[in-house]
């Protein structure tokens, strides 16, 4: 009885335990999948599971791609990109660096709005590797201001393009999808072997930009091992087999591997795409069209909505104005009734003195009469008499010219009075034009809705191998050359962009702070080689033998 219950206690406890699933079906191109996924896990989990099943060792040129809302998405799986070369497993020349920050400010902050985006608001973002920013003598501000001017730029990308662009720029890096491994050619001189999408390719371990010699996936005939021992047979019988060493036959197994994955992708993108391919292109290209449309749409009314609001700025700025001048209006008519009023008082006062100064004239001039009439008896009298007179004389002159004066004044302060009256009326009639301009009638607005050839595997023993048939190879090599003329065209006004950053900065750096990996990078690019055009130097020197 006990046992029983103790037995039903640990299937119940067992069963509590068991994590939540739910079901996922993925479609690849050749098949359909259903995986049983636990609700804790994210997205990641889900494609390294896939990758696993597949047995996928070249994730890096795969993702997921799901919808939302009507919307096809992509698992965003350039963080991993961006983490490797913020940490400098990836190298990354300085110019490069500052645009692919900007791209990431791109994907995550939308538009540039400098309303918005104010200085420092990218202080507290890891955007640049340690190493670029400490090449340089600038300050945190300096870098802010150029990833901004860049990130001003890519006004209109939508979040998805910001990332796609990001990840085109970071596969053009030499390190950028190269898995390197250590070996030994015949001679015992170590090397390094550098597996990619473009083919295989030998470094010297102190110099992983540059490749001693690359051999392109469309020149190569035959690769295979034999315990530690690894061929590459060139398509060029002319041109030597090259062989080299590995530590462990565990490693060789994995070059192999990658060698063939890599091909089986090279081959794949040669291939005509099948009819279910076709349709989902055609179905991207529909999307992209639609979300182009959007994006117009979108970008229409927001510029409508932008001049709306500085038509409103703008009138509310001319109201102020009027409002502004209205009110100097009215102090100015103030002013001119002030000087009105004081001008009447002041001519008032001035024709009272003059009526005062005429009274005392008329009065002067009866004493005059009445002291002539007086008879004057003696000589003395007489002469003082005539000396009073004299005085009573200048006396009556004098007042009479104050007078006169007072006159005048008296007829200058009314011709004042007039003209601050006439000041006062045109002060009024001002006044009544502005209040009749700023009664305007609002602007009607109204907005719109705007609307196979594969390779072939033997195992013999201990020795693995696969040969790739040489049928068509001069038509790929031709195709090849193709797209690389048609991309460096594309990406030459990208190439200017760098070199105009590039050539701004050179005099902020400190050239006692250039890593080997700087020295190398300004090699190639002075000699002009390039992660694209160094698989061309083989054929050069196809004729003679391979001697690393």
């Amino acid at each position: 009885m006990a046992g029983a219950i103790a037995s039903r206690m640990s299937f119940s406890s067992l069963k509590r335990k068991q994590p939540k699933t739910f079901t996922v079906r993925i479609m690849t191109m050749d098949a359909e999948m259903e995986f049983n996924c636990e609700v804790k896990w994210k997205g990641k989990d889900l494609f390294d599971l896939v990758c696993r099943t597949l047995g996928l060792r070249e994730t890096w040129f795969f993702g997921l791609q799901y919808m939302i809302k009507d919307t096809m998405a992509w698992l965003k799986m350039d963080k991993k990109v961006k983490k490797q070369i913020l940490d400098e497993k990836i190298y990354c020349p300085p110019e490069a660096s500052v645009l692919l920050a900007s791209y990431a400010v791109q994907a995550k902050y939308g538009d540039y709005d400098p309303t918005v985006h104010k200085r420092g608001f990218l202080a507290q973002e890891e955007l640049l590797p340690k190493g670029v920013i400490n090449l340089y003598q600038m300050t945190p501000e300096m870098w802010e201001e150029r990833i901004t001017s860049w990130y001003g730029q890519h006004r209109g990308r939508a979040r998805d393009e910001a990332e796609m662009e990001y990840l085109k720029i970071a596969q053009d890096l030499e390190m950028y999808g190269v898995n390197y491994f250590a070996i030994r050619n015949k001679k015992g001189t170590e090397l390094l072997l550098g597996v990619d999408a473009l083919g295989l390719h030998i470094y010297d371990p102190e110099n992983k930009l540059t490749p001693k010699i690359s051999f392109p996936w469309n020149e190569i005939r035959n690769v295979s091992y034999s315990d530690k021992e690894f061929t590459i047979k060139p398509l060029d019988k002319k041109i030597d087999v090259f062989k080299f060493n590995s530590s462990k036959l565990r490693v060789n197994k994995l070059i192999l591997q990658l060698c063939i994955g890599n091909h089986d992708l090279f081959m794949r993108r040669r291939k005509a795409d099948s009819l279910e391919v076709q349709q989902m292109k055609a179905q991207a290209r529909e999307e992209k069209a639609r979300k182009q449309m959007e994006r117009q749409r979108l970008a229409r009314e927001k510029q409508m909505r932008e001049e709306a609001e500085r038509t409103r700025d703008e009138l509310e700025r001319r109201l102020l104005q009027l409002k502004e001048e209205a009110t100097m209006a009215n102090e100015a008519l103030m002013r001119s009734e002030e000087t009105a009023d004081l001008l009447a008082e002041k001519a008032q006062i001035t024709e009272e003195e003059a009526k005062l100064l005429a009274q005392k004239a008329a009065e002067a001039e009866q004493e005059m009469q009445r002291i002539k009439a007086t008879a004057i008896r003696t000589e003395d009298e007489k002469r003082l008499m005539e000396q009073k007179v004299l005085e009573a004389e200048m006396l009556a002159l004098k007042m009479a010219e104050e007078s006169e004066r007072r006159a005048k004044e008296a007829d200058q302060l009314k011709q004042d009075l007039q003209e601050a009256r006439d000041s006062e009326r045109r002060a009024k009639q001002k006044l009544l034009e502005i209040t009749s301009k700023s009664s305007y009638t609002p602007m009607n607005s109204s907005t719109t809705a705007l609307p196979a050839d594969l390779p072939t595997f033997s195992l013999i023993s201990e020795s693995l191998s696969f040969d790739f048939k040489d049928t068509d190879m001069k038509r790929l090599s031709m195709e090849i050359e193709k797209e690389k003329v048609e991309y460096m065209e594309k990406s030459k006004h990208l190439q200017e962009q760098l070199n105009e950053l590039k050539t701004e900065i050179e005099a902020l750096k400190l050239k006692e702070r250039e890593t080997a990996m700087d020295i190398l990078h300004n090699e190639n690019s002075d000699r002009g080689n390039s992660k694209h055009n160094t698989i061309k130097k083989p054929q050069a020197q196809g004729r003679r033998p391979i001697c690393i």
